[in-house]
């Protein structure tokens, strides 16, 4: 590596186009809720992330129908 780089005459996102750019956020699951949806996911042998949106999607329909 150079001690020494020059960006002088760089071009801040030219290979990144922000419009098209689509970002998934990660979800922390407390310890106990992990725990438990991780068992039912296993004993369904499933992805715990297939069972979560599952879930949440329930829930979505649940909240929608009583709005």
């Amino acid at each position: 590596m150079k001690a020494e780089y020059d960006f002088s005459h760089g071009e801040q996102g030219k290979f990144y186009d922000s419009k098209a750019a689509t970002f998934h956020y990660p979800v922390y699951l407390e310890p106990d809720v992990d725990n438990f949806l991780t068992k039912i996911a296993e004993e369904k042998n499933i992805d715990l992330s297939i069972l979560v949106n599952e879930l949440l999607r329930n829930n979505i329909k649940i909240i929608q129908s009583i709005q």
